[in-house]
């Protein structure tokens, strides 16, 4: 453990994956903000701050726990395929999979229209009071952390290729070192625009302008239509009782009925009262590879492909999927896909919560930078499937399958708080074991989220019954699985792979309010 306490506050908290971005939330909270306002100021700074991880060129998604009515409201803000996306001209161009970079990437970015349309119904602040704090950091420059300089020199072959990008995150030819000023000039031009013009000038006007010709440029299929065309939709959250709280999470397609599942697979078995050991692990990760084969073959866009969510979330499928689990054995399961993306929430005084998480996909997304706006293009196109067959196939208009999947906890009907993580395929495992975590093992959310982590899978390539395990597991728990058939890979304390979780949780009798951040990335928590 690092030794850092669980934050404590009675009248409002902000948790993220970066200090710069607290601040600038709190900040928010104190002047008489929502939830929503300090989310959505908070955001504007981390796509600034952490440029491979997220960016205004991506998604959005968000639930919001409505205080005045105690009911959630969800979000979804992700974009959809251009109309000109042609799955069998990718294949006849000598694609077997969709691109993983590149502008047949690119999907319609929905973070912009989804912050004005949240704003619109819970914010009592404008864009022009929001984006303060991530212009100035754009353009007067901020100090680049060891994660961020880390994760441009694991792009950088990528980023050299293309000018502009070269230009933007290699100055002087050179990765940054930790504490180098960036600049982003451009960026903060674009903030600006927004700030002063609202979402049409990304939609319909000048920005969106330059992106529909960044893309001719590219021969990309994404037009000037595509972007006047987008809206982002409010959903119902789906939800699941597990021993005694109430999970949220949004519905397809977002992956987060995947964790829904995997609580309802797991809450069959009586987990063991020592953490961390094979008896705790085995069963969580089977639960993980049975959710997973679901998602697999069935998530996709509900607008193109039915989908029954309630039998999904339901008790009694999740009791007729678990006769396959074996005590003793470990079934064979599928690689898993990283994401970079940024999970943050807040707890407002009035007591609510936005619970918010934006992504590029890929570190850096598609690696294209739209012409003179310092704004990077997402590749969440790549989670489209090119098989014809496939639920999730590449269509016009079609929203990929996405891993995003921001999540909220109620107890007795009452908020209990916000919470969530980066990590494409890690997404679903980190929620897993947070909530039980919580639930099964009384943590409180720092500890919670700093204990060590487990990810089924592996990476491509990988044996299918690889599961990694972050260091401080006992070394019994290792031997232990490996005799019931898992290849263990040992890896290091809080990696960045792993997720970067943030929680605030809200007592309510009392009101006082407990948050936690991941030491995987440079956040912190902070309440007033």
């Amino acid at each position: 453990m690092t030794g850092r306490p669980t934050t404590l506050a009675f009248n409002g908290m902000v948790a993220t994956p970066h200090y710069l971005a607290s601040m600038a939330g709190l900040d928010v909270l104190r002047d008489g903000g929502t939830a929503i306002d300090a989310v959505i100021a908070a955001n504007a700074v981390l796509t600034t701050v952490y440029p491979d991880q997220t960016s205004i060129g991506g998604d959005c998604f968000l639930i919001f726990y409505e205080a005045s009515s105690g009911q959630l409201h969800g979000l979804n803000g992700s974009g959809r395929a251009p109309a000109l996306a042609d799955r069998v001209a990718l294949r006849v161009a000598g694609n077997q999979t969709m691109p993983r970079r590149g502008i047949h990437s690119v999907t319609v970015p929905g973070t912009i229209d989804a912050w004005g349309a949240a704003l619109e119904r819970f914010g009592r602040f404008g864009l022009d009071r929001l984006f303060q704090p991530a212009i100035r950091y754009a353009r007067d420059g901020f100090p680049v952390s060891p994660r961020l300089s880390a994760g441009i020199a694991a792009a950088r072959e990528m980023l050299d290729a293309d000018p502009a990008t070269r230009a933007i995150y290699l100055p002087g030819g050179e990765v940054p070192r930790p504490g180098q000023r960036l600049r982003l000039p451009d960026l903060a031009a674009s903030l600006e625009r927004i700030a002063s013009g609202g979402r049409e000038v990304f939609y319909s006007g000048e920005i969106a302008e330059r992106i529909a010709v960044t893309s001719r440029r590219l021969n990309g299929p994404l037009t000037l239509d595509d972007l006047a065309s987008h809206r982002a939709e409010w959903v119902e959250p789906l939800t699941t009782e597990y021993r005694g709280v109430t999970v949220a999470e949004l519905p397809p397609n977002s992956q987060g009925v995947t964790a829904l599942l995997a609580l309802n697979l797991i809450e069959q078995v009586p987990l063991p009262p020592e953490w961390g050991s094979a008896d705790h692990l085995h069963p969580l990760i089977e639960a993980k590879k049975l959710a997973f084969a679901v998602r697999d073959a069935e998530l996709a866009d509900p607008a193109h492909v039915p989908i029954d969510t309630a039998r999904l979330a339901s008790k009694s499928y999740a009791q007729d999927l678990w006769r396959s689990y074996d005590p003793a054995r470990s079934s064979p399961g599928a690689a898993a896909t990283v994401g970079d993306t940024v999970y943050l929430c807040a707890v407002d005084r009035d007591g609510n919560a936005a619970s918010l998480i934006q992504s590029i996909y890929q570190g850096f997304g598609s690696g294209i930078v739209v012409d003179g706006t310092g704004i990077i293009l997402q590749n969440r196109g790549v989670a489209f499937s090119l098989d014809d067959d496939h639920p999730n196939r590449l269509e016009p208009g079609k929203r990929p399958r996405h891993t995003l999947m921001p999540g909220m906890l109620l107890q007795d009907g009452n908020l209990l708080g916000p919470f969530g993580t980066q990590g494409g395929d890690a997404q679903a495992q980190v929620h897993l074991q947070l909530v039980t975590n919580l639930a099964d093992y009384a943590m409180d959310p720092q500890a919670a989220i700093e204990a060590p982590r487990w990810l089924a899978g592996g990476g491509q390539g990988d044996d299918p019954r690889t599961a990694e395990l972050e260091a401080g597991f006992p070394q019994q728990t290792i031997e232990h699985l490996t005799g019931r058939g898992h290849r263990i890979r040992e890896r290091g304390v809080w990696e960045s792979g792993f997720g970067h979780a943030q929680m605030i949780l809200r007592d309510d009798g009392s009101g006082l309010l407990q948050g936690g951040a991941d030491p995987r990335a440079d956040g912190v928590a902070l309440g007033y």
